[in-house]
């Protein structure tokens, strides 16, 4: 089935797999849509503050990873209507909404603006850039036409480079972001629908995940793409999904599986691994965790990044998730790109 193109095409109507394959593409156009920005000069920044939902949100929560033991200032990511109240003039407020119209970021804008932070908004358009534009706040504008969730690569990495731009980020991040394009790009010749199942990882693991409610989990820098997975597999596969964080779900998590055999079979176990960035103590508990599903789960399933950097073995990931829930809908027989609960519940808001 995932081998039929005619098939496919047939189900995803609105090209969802095509969008995810420009991923590297997008990458490569931040950079040229930040470059071309007029930015200004942020001599003092005290922390850092991402505002943003959904996709938007969890570009946040990459950076925060990426850059957690990278540089001195603190990274906060918020999902709320408000801000913390110790947000002041030197916090430095990422405003993202792809579709520029996101209520909790705009909320969150008008926050940050009466307590006089230091503000860049990123958007397609929308109401954020107005914002930006009557207050004379620097606005990163991203190409409109995409689901929020197939623009990461646009809002991920206009984050990444406007840090960079303005001085925050001081390390030597063009060469892991050259090296992530170059991974992606690999990894996209090998997982693109053109590809047959017996070549394509994405596809089987996506076979493996059909008919099982997945349970996705991720640690250290791999917990952020752990929720990723999970949101992608919600939005584009319309699967209810769990994620967790290793090593807090073992003070919890682990008790559950062990007491309801019969519930425990309809879950596929995904779990990333990494040699390199796995402590002793970290490869014990994944191992213990690895042979408890195998005794209890549907499957495990163990996800082996690749690339030598922190961004390019995230940023690898991430993609795989990506595929496998495209080529999930397609096994299910739906399309990814319709949201159709969150269209309804904002146009009940709407009439607030």
């Amino acid at each position: 089935m995932l081998d039929d193109m005619k098939l496919i095409s047939e189900i995803d109507k609105s090209d969802m797999l095509g969008a995810v394959a420009g991923f590297p593409e997008q990458i490569k156009e931040a950079k040229e849509i930040v470059d071309s920005a007029t930015l200004g000069s942020f001599f003092k920044v005290d922390n850092i503050v991402i505002s943003g939902m959904g996709a938007s949100a969890i570009s946040g929560d990459i950076v925060q990873s990426l850059l957690r033991d990278k540089i001195d200032i603190p990274i906060y990511v918020t999902r709320q209507y408000d801000l913390p109240k110790w947000v002041h003039k030197d916090t430095l407020l990422l405003s993202q909404s792809y579709s520029g119209n996101t209520e909790e970021t705009l909320h969150t804008f008008k926050h940050g603006h009466q307590k006089r932070c230091k503000i860049i908004g990123i958007s397609s358009g929308g109401k954020l850039q107005e914002f930006c534009e009557k207050r004379g706040i620097p606005h990163i504008k991203i190409p409109t036409g995409f689901p929020p969730r197939a623009a990461t690569g646009y809002t991920l990495f206009s984050a990444i480079y406007a840090l960079k731009k303005i001085g925050v980020l001081n390390i030597d991040i063009d060469h892991e972001i050259e090296e992530t394009i170059t991974v992606v790009n690999e990894f996209r010749n090998y997982n693109k629908k053109e590809v047959p199942e017996a070549d394509n990882l994405s596809k089987q693991i996506a076979k493996k995940i059909y008919n099982k409610i997945p349970q996705v989990y991720g640690f250290d820098f791999y917990s952020p793409i752990a929720k990723r997975w999970c949101t992608q597999l919600n939005e584009n596969s319309k699967l209810i999904c769990r994620y967790d964080e290793v090593s807090e779900c073992n003070h919890n998590d682990i008790i559950g599986w062990s007491m309801d055999p019969d519930v425990s079979k309809k879950f596929s176990c995904v779990l990333f691994r990494d040699s390199e960035n796995e402590s002793i103590y970290m490869s014990k508990r994944l191992d213990f965790m690895k042979k408890l599903y195998e005794d209890i789960a549907g499957n495990v399933i163990e996800i082996y990044p690749q690339g030598k950097k922190r961004l390019a073995k995230m940023m690898h990931a991430m993609y795989l998730g990506d595929f496998v829930s495209c080529y999930l809908a397609i096994l299910r027989k739906i399309d990814p790109t319709p949201v159709d609960a969150i269209t309804e519940l904002k146009n009940e808001l709407a009439k607030l």
